[in-house]
């Protein structure tokens, strides 16, 4: 391609809307422009991006013997019914656009494809003998993020790789599970990205068990905890680890003490001269039910350690038939506007203990009228531990549990870990923090779906079986950003070799001078010829626009037919270290091929 022929502008300046510099290159570099809030066009240089990570998907899903389909976009609410899942997505996460069709239908865009699938897997599969299988489409997804950014990262519309696997047991689901862990390794491999694959929360999707897919990068939405040993790595919404040792209580017996001005830990820790490892917070969070049941959910957790609202959730999520409930629309920390809702009386907040009485919530249909209970496991072996008073000003030191205080009936693992946490699978090993970009995200469903909307298979013994289930996901747009993200410098982007949207690219410095036309014609020609994709900068533009363009739109190689022709040489430049060489020019094509194919293993 011609770069005289192409739609092709570049912008000098950052946009406003952009955060973040790979947002900011791909805007500035011709690769996308806004539509709208979340939605971006994908321009030439991007969509030949695209189909390249498209066909690095397909090649490694087709060599697992995955096989490829298309579903639709567009899906009955009823099938989300089925599954449970309409009011999680259209109102509590609220993700989905969702819509009534002209016969009063409601229909949904698709985020996702686990009821669809489903349904065809109910419809079309009867035996043992037809499993496994595994189908997996590449399609636009939509999602009605509250606050799209960053892009491609987060944006309302993107494609995705998303597959899913029927399966007679949970080991031919582990099978293919390991399958895709290596399959999706492989993908991000040969895409030259540094990855790291870690434990994962389920969310939504459900699941027994997840993996996700980290692209490295500073600007990552998500925080990576792993140890140097390379035994352990997972999100910090899944992690766990072993906290740091409580101190020794300096209180040794029970009183009630004034401490006006204290309603931080930190404050509390500075009044007393204590460690906040002798503390027991109590945290009040709001739970609301799907059965419109609202509960006051009050964690119990060591000082030092903060609340995994992921874990939270989880647990929260489990004791839904409590409360009539099959899951949660939200979870939140209550403001005052909430608590005149609910709150009979002003609660001591910064002050409560872990025995804050019941008499504080107006109970009601809507309201349960006690608080729900819960004490981290960090907090359940103190002794003669600080904590509030339910009285505003006031703490108390030297409480014990089963003395002062009731335990709590249900003990959970909420805390957050955190970077310098002792490891679990080795406390010699201390937990390292990483950001990354979740690109792919792997799922062992087992019958969570299956069960819900009917879907069988008649086993050997002519029985009727749910199928178990797994699905796997890949951000093909998400990922082609973030190769960005991770590779750029203050002169644009960096594209790995594999992905780049062309190979190379041939700048010639003065379109006046006959000598650097001919040659650089003839090079694009024969390097397209060989299959080295090239394009030709033949604008009526300064070399330097054109150079800076080139290192902008991050082509990997840039040739340059100009001073060095009387030897019969171009210069060839790097673009991922400036380096430069003089090339004779009947070596251009084996030279670059060489480079290419190194680059490529």
């Amino acid at each position: 391609m011609k770069l005289s022929q192409m739609l092709f502008v570049t912008l000098r300046e950052d946009p406003a809307e952009a955060e973040i510099p790979s947002h900011k290159l791909l805007l500035r570099a011709g690769y996308i422009r806004r539509i709208g809030s979340g939605i971006y066009a994908y321009l030439p240089l991007m969509w030949r991006v695209l189909k390249k990570v498209s066909q690095i998907v397909r090649e490694e899903m087709d060599a697992t013997g995955a096989q490829e389909c298309l579903l639709p976009q567009l899906q009955p609410a009823d099938l989300w019914r089925e599954s449970d899942r309409w009011d999680t997505y259209t109102k509590a996460e609220g993700i989905m656009f969702a819509l009534t069709d002209r016969q009063n239908r409601e229909v949904g865009l698709g985020p996702t494809h686990e009821e669809v699938i489903t349904t065809i897997a109910k419809d079309m599969i009867r035996s043992y003998r037809q499993l496994p299988v595994h189908l997996y489409q590449i399609q636009t997804k939509f999602r009605d993020e509250i606050r799209p950014r960053f892009g491609l990262m987060r944006g309302r519309e993107f494609i995705m790789k998303d597959g899913y696997s029927f399966h007679t047991s949970e080991e031919s689901l582990k099978k293919t599970y390991q399958d895709m862990a290596q399959a999706y390794s492989n993908m991000l491999r040969r895409s030259g990205l540094q990855f790291r694959a870690v434990d994962a929360d389920s969310g939504a999707i459900g699941g027994s068990g997840s993996q996700e897919f980290m692209v490295l990068a500073e600007a990552g939405e998500d925080e990576v905890l792993y140890t140097e040993d390379s035994q352990y790595a997972a999100n910090v919404e899944k992690a766990v680890s072993m906290p740091a040792d409580a101190e020794p209580s300096t209180f040794t017996t029970f009183e009630k003490r004034e401490t006006p001005g204290t309603e931080t830990i930190d404050k509390l820790c500075k009044f007393f001269k204590c460690s906040s490892t002798q503390v027991v917070k109590n945290v009040l969070y709001q739970a609301v039910y799907d059965s419109n049941i609202t509960v006051l959910v009050l964690v119990s957790i060591r000082g030092d350690q903060d609340v995994n609202e992921v874990k939270l959730l989880n647990e929260l999520t489990k004791l839904s038939g409590n409360y009539q409930a099959k899951t949660i629309l939200f979870l939140t920390v209550p403001d005052a506007e909430a608590q005149r809702k609910w709150a009979a009386k002003p609660l001591p907040l910064g002050y409560i203990a872990p025995d804050v009485a019941d008499d504080y919530l107006a109970g009601s249909k809507e309201v349960n009228s006690k608080f729900l209970r819960l004490v981290d496991r960090t907090a359940v072996d103190l002794k003669n531990f600080v904590t509030g008073s339910n009285e505003s000003g006031y703490h108390v030191v030297g409480a014990n549990w089963g003395q002062e205080f009731p335990l709590p009936e249900i003990a959970v693992d909420v805390r957050k870990a955190k970077k310098g946490d002792r490891a679990v699978h080795n406390p010699e090993q201390t937990l390292q923090t990483a950001r990354g970009i979740e690109v792919g995200h792997i799922f062992q469903l087992g019958t969570k779906y299956s069960q819900a909307m009917g879907a069988t298979y008649t086993n050997e013994q002519g029985e009727e079986m749910p199928l178990i289930m797994g699905c796997y996901g890949v951000g093909v747009s998400r990922l082609a950003q973030s190769a960005v993200e991770q590779s750029y410098d203050k002169d644009g982007i960096i594209w790995p070799v594999a992905i780049a949207p062309y190979h190379a690219i041939i700048s010639i410095p003065n379109i006046s001078e006959s000598q650097q036309i001919e040659v650089a014609e003839k090079l694009y020609t024969e390097l397209n010829r060989s299959g080295i994709e090239t394009l030709l900068d033949d604008r009526d533009e300064r070399a330097g626009v054109k150079f800076k363009d080139a290192d902008l739109i991050g082509i990997p190689y840039r040739i340059v037919p100009g001073r060095s022709l009387k030897q019969g040489k171009v210069e060839v430049v790097e673009r991922a270290t400036h380096k430069s060489h003089e090339i004779p020019i009947d070596e251009v094509n084996s030279t670059l091929k060489q480079w290419i194919e190194a680059a490529l293993q």
